[in-house]
């Protein structure tokens, strides 16, 4: 049940980084949706812009010359027949009769009485229109009268304007009539027009939106076509990049995308015929590498035993060695142990190029192992040991001796004396169990646990020295195989592979060797182990985090 719910939950992580990858602002999926939709958009809204303007201006002025007609026509046919000097009566009479006319518009009439008096009359009645709601400007241009000239043969003419009262549009018009008489004015609502202007409004924009949707739509559709050889090819180049060498794209079409993925085939079976090229050569260069070191071996063990009768022969006072070829012997005797460690080394490195390099894991005391390796070498006037017994660890005591005699001995000839070696550990998960333990029954049954069950954590060996230190273009190349720090000196006592093969044995262990300047002088080289390379094995390939831990961070 656990592992189905951790690989649902995986399958919903893995869905729901498919889905960010594909919005993600910097996606080519979303920009070109964005960009469909923009122009989608401003085509849409341009156009729904243009119909609308046309059809308001359409439906007004269709309305309005239809409503100024129809007053222009009832002005002729009432109120022209209405004496000069109407009485009120007959005004209202009149307006309520030219109110009648097809377009149901409201009327005002103002005339002179017989008296002389300004006399109104309405069909909206009393609180109906009246002249306060006539535009005082459309009042003055009504009763203004105008020159008779060539091109403006009558004194009066009819004006109109729109306005707008409590949110309604209404066209107002005026005229006076010619030759004397009553001034009439119209006022009719146009909010049937308006709601039917809205309505086309919300119509066009209904369809700008559906435009919008169907271009995101139509920009998703064709971003899937565009995108999806362009997935397949970046996927197909992950999985080139992690050696699968193999990979090839299914070609379809004729197109630029299939043009490119025939491309990426080629480039993918050339990369994978060099690469069997490569390693066919890698692979010769270790097999006669290996096979020469075994070939040396054997006239090698011949020389090794007539140098050490001869070396027997110089120690040996009165021996039958002539004085003045004794420096001859010495440089063979020398030479002889320098190509023996080479061909040693030489061994050492084709079994980690082949991956055939096997540890053989013991519980040590790290502190016992670092003193006998100083011993075995006579080393103990030159180095100074700062390490506490009772740190135990599970390595291979044969190759942390050859790490340490390699740091160690690179230490002395490079570095200045007195080469100082200390001995540290940094807990880990298991470390803390076991302080836990001891916070509990005692610091004694803690170490006593401790160096029974080696645990978590983290073994870490500093070989100091206090000469010059490292140049800083040479920090990046200490562990390059054969790598000269001088070009001036393209011979040495050493192969040249020492701090290599100490970084292999290292990282067999699943540690690591790192090289720095102290900030007090001389170079420093770190080690670290972990202190149970069994478990930090086991971690591995079970996939633990804590692995990183116990491997530590340099």
């Amino acid at each position: 049940m656990t592992q189905e719910h951790q690989g649902g939950g995986r399958g919903w992580s893995a869905a729901r980084k498919g889905v960010w990858s594909r919005l993600r602002l910097t996606s080519l999926r979303l920009r070109l949706v964005v960009v469909f939709g923009l122009v989608a958009l401003t085509a849409a809204v341009s156009a729904s812009g243009i119909a609308y303007w046309l059809n308001r201006e359409s439906v007004l002025t269709r309305t309005q010359d239809a409503v100024l007609r129809d007053f222009e026509k009832e002005m002729q046919n009432h109120a022209g027949a209405l004496p000069e000097h109407p009485t009120q009566d007959e005004l209202q009479r009149t307006a309520g009769q030219m109110a009648n006319s097809s377009q149901r518009f409201t009327v005002l009439l103002v005339a002179e009485n017989p008296e002389g008096q300004t006399v109104y009359g309405s069909s909206g009645g009393l609180n109906g229109f009246s002249l306060g709601d006539v535009p005082e400007s459309l009042r003055e241009a009504v009763t203004e009268r105008q020159k008779i000239t060539a091109g403006n043969k009558y004194p009066h003419h009819l004006y109109w304007q729109r306005i707008v009262e409590d949110d309604t549009p209404y066209l107002v018009a005026g005229t006076k009539l010619i030759g004397g008489g009553a001034t009439g004015y119209m006022l009719k609502s146009l909010e049937p027009e308006a709601k039917d202007l809205g309505s086309l409004a919300w119509s066009l924009g209904i369809a700008t939106g559906l435009a919008l949707i169907g271009s995101a739509l139509l920009a998703h559709a064709a971003a899937t076509t565009v995108l999806k050889p362009v997935q397949r090819l970046g996927t197909a180049a992950r999985r080139l990049g992690e050696g699968k060498l193999d990979t090839r794209l299914r070609v379809s079409g004729t197109d630029e995308l299939a043009d490119l993925s025939r491309t990426f085939n080629k480039a993918a079976e050339a990369l994978e015929k060099r690469v069997a090229d490569m390693a066919a050569r890698d692979e010769a260069s270790r097999r006669f590498v290996a096979d020469m070191s075994h070939e040396l071996r054997t006239p090698l063990t011949a020389i090794t035993a007539v140098t050490e009768v001869l070396e027997e022969e110089l120690e040996f006072e009165g021996g039958g060695i002539d004085p003045m070829i004794q420096p001859a012997v010495r440089l063979v005797v020398s030479e002889t142990r320098r190509l023996n460690d080479l061909v040693e080394n030489l061994m050492e490195v084709t079994r980690f190029d082949a991956g055939t390099a096997r540890l053989v894991l013991d519980d040590v005391d790290v502190a016992d192992q670092i003193t006998a390796c100083i011993d075995a070498r006579a080393w103990l006037d030159a180095v100074e040991l700062d390490a506490a017994r009772g740190i135990h660890a599970r390595i291979d005591p044969r190759r942390l001796d050859v790490i340490l005699a390699n740091l160690i001995g690179n230490a002395l000839k490079h570095g200045g004396s007195p080469v100082r070696v200390s001995v540290r550990e940094e807990p880990g998960e298991g470390t803390e169990g076991v302080g836990a333990v001891g916070a509990v029954e005692g610091a004694e049954v803690a170490e006593e646990t401790e160096a029974a069950d080696p645990s978590g954590g983290t073994v870490v060996i500093q070989v100091r020295d206090h000469g010059p230190g490292i140049p800083e273009e040479v920090l990046p190349h200490v562990f390059d195989r054969f790598y000269k720090a001088s070009a001036s000196r393209p011979r040495s006592e050493g192969s040249g592979l020492g701090l290599s093969i100490a970084l292999e044995n290292a990282h067999i262990h699943g540690g690591e060797i790192t090289a720095a300047n102290s900030p007090e002088g001389g170079a420093v080289f770190t080690l670290r182990l972990p202190r149970d390379v069994s478990a930090a094995e086991s971690g591995e390939k079970a996939g633990d985090a804590g692995t990183k831990g116990a491997g530590g961070d340099t």
